[in-house]
């Protein structure tokens, strides 16, 4: 037992060193390629089992033929160890570089492909990653463009609502101003009319500007749904007796929800601006809203005729105004951007689907604590 325990003592100890040589050599290779560090370990490996076999056998007295016999054979083992240590090393070098190729492809803005030839498990894994992030960058880059092109044509379209009104002021200014206006009241009241549409857009792209930089404060506090679905009604009623359109609020419960006042507020009226301004006369825009097991919806019903299929996923990027969008009545095309804007901030949704005669908007609130 003694002789076994001296045995393992020396062997470890000649071992210990060459495993001490071996770190210290990795350290300085640290930054070199792995096929040297794979020839390190394997040279480590078999110099530390020669190690320990030359020091068993000093303790053991073996006589020089066993000890050339025994160094033989670690040497032999050694050439074929090192050997297929350098041939592995290539292999992963080899796929290595065929992934930094491939993910430098993926860098300079393309889409990132998968080397063909097999890898080692970290290699295919880190592959696979690489694929997951080519395909949310590319996403990304699709959403940066239509959000761009969504910008460019918010510009175009603003610069083309601004400069009419803006047209009309320096007329009828200087139709004032030159003392030729045949009824200067209807002149004041027709520029107050114009400076409060000018007022009103610039209000809907301050409160987009918030939302997109996402420093829209709510201030939550418990209310009837009822209650703001009659004031949103009563505020858009004399705009609907102007259009000839019939407004029906008969299907909306008194759920209470917890939502900022001023700001659901605009959302019920830019919904019933859009319904009234896209529904015919003698048409009807109904309000509802009721519980559901998502937690409360609120719905506006119009008679606009429907909406393209291919426009609905559009509808409420920011700019859009449907296939008229040049004409007055569509606005800036900001009032639906801001609906979603606003009850996204209250953790809701807001969906658009066709229905027989129109479409449907609807939004959907968490229900109020307690109810």
């Amino acid at each position: 037992m003694l002789s076994t325990l001296l045995i393992a003592l020396y062997a470890f100890a000649g071992a210990a060193v060459a495993g001490l040589a071996g770190a210290a050599a990795l350290r300085l290779i640290r930054h070199r390629s792995l096929t040297q560090s794979l020839a390190v370990v394997v040279a480590v490996a078999v110099t530390a089992m020669l190690a320990g076999t030359l020091a068993v056998a000093q303790a053991m007295f073996l006589s020089p033929h066993d000890l050339s016999v025994v160094t033989t054979v670690v040497a032999m083992a050694a050439v074929v160890s090192m050997v297929t240590a350098l041939l592995l090393g290539r292999w992963v070098v080899a796929r290595s570089r065929e992934l930094a190729v491939a993910a430098r492809s993926f860098g300079d803005g393309g889409d990132f492909t998968a080397p063909g030839t097999p890898a080692t498990a970290e290699l295919a894994e880190l592959s696979r990653e690489l694929a997951a992030t080519s395909a949310r960058l590319a996403d990304s880059r699709m959403r940066e463009r239509a959000l761009e092109s969504s910008r460019r044509e918010l510009v175009a379209w603003i610069s083309h609502d601004l400069r009419t009104p803006l047209a009309g002021l320096r007329a009828m200014s200087e139709a004032l101003e030159d003392g030729v206006a045949a009824d200067p009241q209807r002149y004041l009241r027709q520029i107050r009319t114009e400076v409060d549409h000018l007022n009103d857009m610039v209000g809907d792209l301050f409160e987009l500007s918030r939302i997109h930089a996402g420093t829209l404060a709510l201030s939550l506090s418990r209310m009837s749904l009822y209650d703001l679905v009659s004031d949103a009604l009563a505020g858009a009623d004399p705009l609907a007796r102007r259009h000839g359109v019939r407004l029906v609020g008969d299907l909306v419960e008194a759920v209470p929800v917890e939502v900022d006042g001023k700001e659901m507020s605009r959302v019920l009226g830019n919904l019933l601006v859009n319904a009234i301004r896209r529904t015919p006369a003698d048409g009807t825009v109904a309000v509802a809203a009721a519980r559901s097991a998502d937690g409360v919806v609120l719905s506006v019903t119009d008679g606009c005729g429907g909406i393209p299929e291919q426009d609905l996923p559009r509808v409420f990027d920011t700019g859009w105004r449907g296939t008229d969008a040049r004409t007055p009545p569509a606005g800036a095309g900001l009032g639906l951007a801001i609906v979603q804007g606003i009850v996204e901030a209250h953790q809701g949704r807001a969906t658009v689907r066709n229905i027989s005669g129109g479409c449907r908007f609807e939004v959907t609130l968490p229900a109020a604590a307690g109810t």
